[in-house]
C-alpha cells in the first residue's frame, strides 16, 4: 500500500476519535500541507464517507453522525495488500530513516497494521499473521499483488511445516505436479517466490507464485535437512536467479570489495568467489555471470571504476576494447565548433 493511501486511513481514523478537526491540526498529525489534508478528505468523500465541513473559526472536518467504520471493509486480497504494505513501510523506514519523523512514521504503520488486523475474521487474522511472519523482502519495496488463494496456503505451509502439492508452469511452458517442503517466501524485483525441498529429489528449488496455478496442503509435517547447511531464502532466491543458464557464461576478476560490485553487478545477476589477490592489496573476486546478450555488460563494467579482467568470452573481451576505443577517439576528438587558438 502507498503512503498517501496509508495516510487517507490515518486520517480517517482521527476523524473517527469524534470532534472537529481543524485541518492545521490534520496537517501536523498527518505530516503533509493543507492542500493534501484537503485532497485526502476528498478521497475519503469518493468513498462514500461522510465528512462534513465546519466553518468558522474553531472550524474543521468532523464525520457526519452515526458513522462508524465498518468491522470489516476488506475482503482477503485487500488485507493482504494492506498490511504487507505496512510491513514493507516498517522495514524502509527501520533500515534508512533513523530520524524521529521517521521512527514516528514507522510507529504509525505498526499501530495502522495492528488496527486493521482486529477488524479482521479471526481465521483470516491468523492467516495474515503467518503470512507476515514468513514474508522476506530483499529490498525495503511493497509487495506486489498476489492472489491470497495461493500466498496464505504457503504461508500456513511454511509456519507449520506442512508439504503442499502445487502445479506450476516453467518459463519454458511446461506443465508439472510436484510436492513440496516449503520454507520461506520471498519477495523481489516485483515478484512473489516461494522456496523449498522437493522430496523426490532431495534438491532445494526456488518457485514464482505467478506461475502456481494450484495450492493443496497435504497431511502430516516435515523437518528441515539436519546435514545440509541451509542458505537464507532471500539469498536462495537471488542464487537462483543469477546461475540460472542462459545463452552467456562469463567470469570476471575483479579488484573491489563485495559492496562495490554489488552496486553494480548485484546478487541477482553475479555470484561472488573471492580470489587471491592478482595485484596491488585489494581484494579480488570473480563474479560469474549468466547472460543472453553481451552488449550491455561493457559499459556496466567500466562503471565499475575498478581493475578488471575478462576471463570468458572471448567475444566480450573484444567488445569491451571496442567501447574502449570509442571512448578514447571521442576523449581525443576536438570539438569542430570552438574557436581555434
Amino acid at each position: 500500500m502507498s503512503r498517501p493511501t496509508a495516510r487517507v486511513l490515518a486520517l480517517l481514523e482521527l476523524l473517527q476519535s469524534g470532534g472537529v478537526r481543524s485541518v492545521a491540526e490534520l496537517s501536523d498529525r498527518l505530516g503533509v500541507d493543507r492542500r493534501t489534508v484537503r485532497r485526502y478528505v476528498d478521497h475519503l468523500l469518493d468513498l462514500d464517507v461522510p465528512v462534513e465541513s465546519v466553518r468558522g473559526r474553531y472550524g474543521g472536518y468532523r464525520l457526519g453522525s452515526g458513522y462508524r467504520l465498518p468491522p470489516l471493509m476488506l475482503d482477503e486480497d485487500e488485507a493482504i495488500e494492506v498490511l504487507l504494505g505496512l510491513a514493507a513501510a516498517r522495514r524502509s523506514r527501520g533500515t534508512e530513516d533513523v530520524t524521529a519523523a521517521g521512527a514516528a512514521a514507522a510507529t504509525a504503520a505498526e499501530t495502522a497494521a495492528a488496527k486493521i488486523r482486529r477488524v479482521l475474521p479471526r481465521r483470516l487474522a491468523d492467516r495474515v499473521d503467518a503470512l507476515l511472519a514468513a514474508a522476506a523482502f530483499t529490498t525495503p519495496a511493497p509487495a506486489p499483488a498476489a492472489q491470497g488463494a495461493v500466498l496464505l496456503p504457503l504461508a500456513d505451509a511454511v509456519r507449520h511445516r506442512r508439504p503442499v502439492r502445487i502445479r506450476y508452469t516453467a518459463a519454458d511452458g511446461r506443465h508439472s505436479d510436484r510436492v513440496v517442503h516449503p520454507d520461506g517466501l520471498v519477495v523481489h524485483a516485483g515478484h512473489w517466490y516461494v522456496t523449498g525441498t522437493d522430496p523426490a529429489v532431495g534438491e532445494e528449488r526456488t518457485f514464482r507464485l505467478d506461475r502456481i496455478g494450484d495450492v493443496r496442503a497435504m497431511p502430516g509435517s516435515f523437518s528441515p535437512p539436519g546435514d545440509v547447511e541451509r542458505v537464507e531464502p532471500t539469498q536462495r532466491v537471488l542464487r537462483g536467479l543469477a546461475t540460472a543458464p542462459r545463452r552467456h557464461t562469463v567470469r570476471v576478476l575483479i579488484g573491489a570489495t563485495p559492496a562495490e560490485i554489488a552496486a553494480v553487478l548485484p546478487p541477482s545477476l553475479a555470484t561472488l568467489e573471492e580470489v587471491p589477490a592478482l595485484s596491488g592489496d585489494g581484494p579480488w573476486y570473480r563474479a560469474e555471470l549468466q547472460v543472453e546478450d553481451l552488449r550491455w555488460l561493457p559499459p556496466l563494467l567500466a562503471s565499475l571504476d575498478r581493475p578488471f579482467r575478462i576471463e570468458q568470452p572471448e567475444e566480450l573481451r573484444a567488445l569491451t576494447a571496442a567501447l574502449a576505443d570509442r571512448l578514447s577517439a571521442s576523449a581525443r576528438r576536438s570539438d569542430p565548433a570552438a574557436p581555434r587558438a
